[in-house]
């Protein structure tokens, strides 16, 4: 099985299981970096809460980001105040900032192997969507540059440069942020009411509850399984091919992305639907052979990436009915610098202080945008096929993906084993696919 560099070696603290009742002010679900941040940060201000982890810490989707901590999320601003005004698009640049300089604050005290890297988005077609993104950053008070030359093996129309972002390793991060918080591995959650989460061993009763499983997993609030859709990528770590000295990612969300580590060049890309089709590992190999011909593959894995209808994420109260209950999801491939953004935001808000970010990342805003109407119209068709074997989370047909071999979900992004065992939600149990 596939398995990413920051696996490798790792040491980590393990954690109890949840046995028995117990009875807390704020309850954490889910055990990636957003929800230790979200522990770590209300421990810190004094707030007795408790997280819960289906699994291991760390041990979804946060083991198998490529690690980039940056507020240069694709060509965003010039969408953002094309969509939401300024005033928004600036706030989204300034959590993002925020959340680069809490991270450069931590590390001061981890050992996280964190770099300052120069971060870029190319464009292998379009030099003006190039420039309009940057002539929007700056509009907000921010330097960024426009570079003709990159250290890529191939030629683009240009990139937008943001200086002084960042990279680290996020397991060795939250290896060190999660030792002395009050963490439960192996519980499964298996149902909520307002004030009590259920596992197959214990309950948890709390004031205040808070939604960090990636995916939403509670289907009777929020409609998050019309918001979102999953997005899945594939990732080398090549040895003995030449550095980059900085993050570069392609506007195009197929397009591929490079960063180093050490003595690895990280490329990434192959991407698709979750449930789809796509070049995967065998595109990425491929590109390796032709442009990096002396390199060795050391390491290989893949992820996957919630996507919102506006490329913003939702982050606040889970509805507009659950005032004691809130979400984090939608990161849209930048789970890192979005995290940090979410723990910060979500903290405020469980303690019952006003923020100026919350009305942008409301996560019941407006629908009404183009993608919702693509992601009804692929699960009504998905729906319609004929199939025995359906994903446990709203009944979709799963789809056999070939090299990963796994049953996914092209509705929600449910993945399965290929007995059927859960391996991603918003699924709660397995799949019958025998």
């Amino acid at each position: 099985m596939a398995e990413s560099v920051w696996l490798d070696s790792q040491k980590k603290h393990e954690f109890q299981t949840l046995e028995g009742s117990k009875k807390t002010d704020v309850l954490i679900i889910g055990g990636g970096l957003c929800g230790v941040l979200c522990a770590y940060f209300l421990k810190n201000a004094g707030v007795d809460c408790l997280l819960v982890e289906a699994d291991t810490i760390g041990s979804g989707i946060t083991k198998n980001t490529t690690a980039k901590i940056t507020s240069q999320h694709g060509l965003i601003y010039d969408k953002l105040i094309r969509s939401k005004g300024k005033e928004k698009a600036l706030f989204y640049l300034q959590a993002n900032e925020r959340a680069l300089e809490k991270y450069r604050e931590l590390a001061g005290e981890i050992d996280c192997d964190f770099e300052e890297k120069d971060a870029f988005v190319y464009s292998l077609l379009d030099r003006d969507k190039i420039e309009r993104e940057v002539t929007a950053v700056n509009s907000l008070g921010f330097s960024a540059e426009f570079c003709e030359e990159l250290p890529l093996p191939f030629e683009t129309e240009g990139a937008i440069k943001f200086p002084r972002q960042a990279q680290f390793h996020p397991l060795k991060f939250l290896e060190a942020i999660s030792k002395d918080l009050k963490i439960y591995e192996h519980t499964f959650i298996r149902d909520l009411s307002p004030d009590t989460a259920w596992s197959d061993h214990g309950q948890v009763t709390a004031k205040k509850m808070i939604v960090a499983t990636h995916f939403p997993f509670l289907n009777k609030h929020g409609s998050y399984f019309m918001k979102l859709y999953q997005h899945r990528s594939y990732v080398l770590a090549l040895e003995n091919a030449p550095h980059v000295h900085g993050m570069y990612v392609d506007e195009s969300k197929t397009g591929m992305s490079f960063r180093d580590y050490k003595n690895l060049l990280f490329v990434g890309g192959g991407s698709h639907r979750t449930g789809k089709t796509g070049g995967g590992w065998q595109e990425l190999r491929e590109f390796a052979a032709a442009c990096y011909p002396s390199a060795t593959e050391k390491y290989a894995w893949a992820t996957q990436d919630c996507m919102s209808l506006d490329n913003v994420p939702y982050i606040g109260q889970y509805s507009k009915r659950t005032p004691d209950l809130y979400v984090a999801s939608g990161f849209n491939k930048w789970g890192m610098t979005s995290s940090m953004v979410a723990a910060m935001l979500l903290c405020d808000l469980v303690m019952e202080k006003g923020h100026e970010w919350q009305e942008l990342f409301l996560p019941y805003r407006s629908i009404w945008k183009p993608q919702l109407f693509l992601n009804g119209a692929e699960a009504a068709l998905n729906l319609l096929t004929p199939s025995l074997r359906r994903c446990p989370h709203m009944g979709c047909a799963l789809k056999w993906n070939k090299q990963e071999h796994t049953w996914d979900c092209p509705c929600h992004g449910s993945r399965f084993e290929k007995d059927g065992s859960l391996i991603d939600n918003p699924a709660t149990g397995d799949a019958e696919v025998e």
